[in-house]
């Protein structure tokens, strides 16, 4: 008879729960969006771009935390395959924003309907009262 191994400890740790939880979420995103050649930075760009069109680099980098050279190579490669397009702030016409092609608006429509069905599954065990407590209070921690 094998012994159970006690992870107490490791289970009352925020850290090591999302972790886990990440890990579940993150293996079905890579194999689900896979088909549309997306990795979950790629996806989370494309997203706000969809949902913020006009958007610029600064503030997309500021929302997701990422830093502008890294998102540099990504624009120009989702502007290389039709995703999206750059154009001249209305506002401030120094800036650029970046808004979806129509090609990148049918990719996110697909895309996450996708996730959205992901989401269902990975949150399944919880009521959607439960779902909605746990990203508020996973939020608290993340935001500033």
């Amino acid at each position: 008879m094998t012994k159970a191994v006690d992870t107490t400890y490791l289970e009352s740790l925020i850290g090591y729960n999302a972790r886990r939880v990440a890990l579940v979420a993150i293996g079905e995103f890579l194999d689900r969006m896979s088909v549309f050649g997306l990795r979950p930075v790629d996806f989370s760009v494309l997203s706000v771009i969809n949902h913020n069109p006009g958007v610029t680099s600064r503030n997309l980098c500021r929302a997701l935390n990422l830093l502008p050279p890294n998102l540099v190579g990504q624009i120009a490669k989702f502007e290389q395959v039709g995703w999206i397009a750059r154009t001249r702030s209305s506002t401030d016409k120094r800036n650029l924003g970046l808004s979806l092609t129509e090609k990148g608006q049918a990719l996110m429509r697909d895309a996450e309907a996708v996730a959205a069905e992901l989401e269902a599954k990975v949150a399944e065990p919880l009521t959607a009262a439960e779902r909605r407590t746990l990203v508020k209070l996973l939020q608290k921690i993340y935001r500033d």
